[in-house]
């Protein structure tokens, strides 16, 4: 690992002119991606700003009726909160299911938004990669992708975005409020993430030295009925090959609200406005389900090996909405 320096933040203005002092420098929060890509040399930070003792720590109810969530609360106290489990349990659902209870407790809401897919060849530095090293190629195209995207993808990367908080954040139209030197700002999570185009290396609409100062969750009464559903190759902590946030509500068979984003299948969460669209207004039920999940991934453009992840959104998309449907007839 390269040596390097360490300062611990007491404002966030302090923290803000830390980095920008620094262009060599990075947040840290829980650490829980940054430090082991450090280890593995793909981050080679010259300092660290240490932010987690910034008073960010907090879940508070919002005057409309949401929920705003600081950029250090760890995901142990997202999960637990209980208005979160009770107005969003998607999102207290997507957040178990991200990783083990010691890395939860850990693990801050910005990190977790920040963290670096999990794309082997962009985590072996010996390997080219668009994305740690803009021009050298992608060999994920004609190598190993099974886990990587079918959609939104382009030639110069396959990689898919890692977070399973940030698909329950995406359906519920999450806003991410920052602080630069300039001033705070706030970014729809939906455009937070770049498309990767020929620029796979820029991740985010964050200005530079921007620090995440928390995400604000609108009111949405659908969203009290909501479900996450994770697939992964083993029962045991592991990132997702595909994942569905979804929320539903069903007035006299009829599909009044739903809300839909799929994870693992995009370099960022896919909210799926396509099948949103398709459903409002339509008779809840297996053969909608399935119509809205066909028009959604038509536009997937799988490799050889990933192809099989059609098939599984699909019916990933079909077995959760199902249950929400069923659960409100009951």
């Amino acid at each position: 690992m390269k040596e390097f320096g360490y300062q611990r933040a007491t404002d966030v203005a302090g923290a803000v002119a830390l980095l920008g002092a620094d262009p060599d420098a990075r947040y840290l929060g829980g650490g829980t991606n940054l430090v082991d890509l450090m280890k593995t040399g793909v981050e080679r930070p010259a300092r660290l700003v240490d932010v987690r003792e910034l008073p960010l720590d907090r879940v508070e109810s919002t005057p409309d009726g949401g929920l705003r969530i600081g950029a250090t609360v760890t995901n142990s106290d997202l999960a637990a909160h209980p208005d979160v489990r009770r107005r969003y349990p998607a999102l207290a659902q997507a957040v178990l299911a991200g990783a083990s209870g010691q890395l939860r407790n850990m693990a801050t809401v910005a990190g977790n938004l920040l963290q670096r897919t999990r794309c082997g060849y962009f985590t072996d530095v010996t390997q080219p990669c668009n994305k740690r090293a803009p021009g050298s190629g992608c060999p994920a195209r004609t190598g190993e992708h099974r886990g990587h995207a079918i959609l939104g993808a382009s030639e110069h990367c396959v990689a898919v975005h890692p977070s399973d908080m940030a698909v329950a954040l995406a359906a519920f139209d999450a806003v991410v409020t920052y602080e630069t030197a300039d001033g705070p700002g706030e970014v729809p999570l939906a455009d937070l993430y770049l498309p990767v185009g020929d620029t796979p290396h820029r991740e985010t609409a964050l200005p530079p030295g921007a620090l995440i100062t928390g995400v604000t969750l609108p009111p949405a009464p659908v969203a009290a009925h909501s479900r996450y559903r994770k697939v992964r190759e083993r029962a045991s902590y592991a990132f997702a090959i595909g994942s569905v946030a979804a929320a539903l509500d069903v007035r006299d068979g009829v599909v009044h609200d739903v809300r839909l984003a799929l994870g693992a299948v995009a370099s960022r969460p896919w909210r799926a406005r396509t099948a949103e669209r398709a459903l409002t207004g339509a008779t809840a039920g297996p053969d909608a389900f399935a119509a809205a999940a066909d028009a959604e991934l038509a536009a997937a453009d799988p490799l050889p090996d990933n192809g099989y992840k059609v098939t599984l959104m699909r019916n990933l998309v079909v077995a959760v909405l199902t249950e929400l449907a069923e659960e409100t007839a009951r």
